[in-house]
């Protein structure tokens, strides 16, 4: 009963999204989620190995699963994803650009054609995803919902990440923007904003020598970081980030246009507060308790 509810209110049933970046780690869940809701799909990602077992388990949930193996900041290949959206699909109604990522560095440490890339996957590629994808959506005349995969990172100073940073704020405001450009055709435009979250893409933008510290210790160390950072205590699933899109995707969020859904277990909120061991509670800076064990007194 409840859940017919909630599906009803969602109207998701019956309706197309093109998910960019959606063959492997976050982009599958997000595939998986939109396709158990009734939704069918026109999938593009860069893995040729994961994206065929993302659309087949799609199809296994009774939805059409149509697939595209390219890099989607090559424009040339965005384009010819789209192109076969046009071919392929009645219509389209959901949009969600999952595409991202960079490495840790100093900005001057890094070659041009390394920021330039920050750039392009960061930003450049999502114009380009919403100026084709935007007439599609508005054939239909239903309007729709454009989903852009930020981070926390463009909402604060990110030592090491600059151009990544700078280039997810930018599509944080162009999502805004939009928002306000396509409001009176009924097409929203939203951000999804996860922080850190157990994925492939999350991994890859630590250095080799951060990872290699973190591999000899304990779980329970691993975990006692992580409660100390999390206000929720524990890391975002995939599944939870793909549970955000939905909630964007679906007329449950029919009002909501142009903001941020930071998924993210309160690290937004938290804004630096930590919740410091030996008593010291949430603080933006160790306390007594903490420092004295730092300094060997307790």
């Amino acid at each position: 009963m409840a859940d017919g509810f909630l599906d009803a209110r969602a109207g998701l049933s019956g309706k197309v999204a093109a998910v960019v970046g959606g063959g492997e780690g976050i982009g599958a869940a997000v595939s998986l989620a939109l396709a158990g809701a009734g939704v069918d799909l026109a999938i593009l990602d860069i893995d040729g190995a994961a994206l065929p077992a993302t659309a087949k388990a799609c199809e296994d949930l009774g939805r059409k699963a149509t697939q595209t193996v390219g890099d989607a900041i090559d424009p040339e290949t965005l384009d010819r994803f789209y192109d076969g959206v046009a071919r392929d699909c009645d219509r389209l109604d959901i949009v969600v650009n999952v595409v991202g990522g960079t490495h840790n560095g100093p900005l001057l440490e890094k070659p041009r054609e390394a920021w330039q890339r920050d750039i392009q996957r960061n930003y450049g590629y999502v114009i380009q995803s919403v100026q084709r994808a935007v007439p599609l959506i508005r054939a239909g005349g239903r309007g729709g919902s454009i989903i852009n995969f930020t981070t926390i990172e463009a909402h604060r100073g990110a030592a090491g990440f600059a151009v990544y940073a700078g280039a997810k704020a930018a599509t944080t405001n162009f999502t805004r923007a939009m928002a306000v450009e396509l409001a009176p055709e009924r097409i929203r435009v939203n951000t999804i904003v996860p922080d850190t979250t157990p994925s492939r893409g999350n991994m890859n933008a630590m250095p080799a020598e951060w990872l290699a510290r973190f591999q000899d210790l304990p779980p329970e160390v691993m975990g006692m970081g992580l409660e100390m950072y999390i206000p929720l205590k524990a890391q975002p699933q995939t599944g939870d980030l793909a549970n955000g899109v939905l909630f964007l995707a679906s007329d449950l969020s029919a009002f909501v246009t142009g903001m941020p859904l930071h998924v993210d277990g309160g690290t937004m909120a938290a804004a630096g507060f930590l919740d410091w061991p030996f008593g010291d509670g949430w603080l933006p800076t160790p306390s007594a308790g903490t420092l004295r064990r730092f300094a060997g007194k307790d």
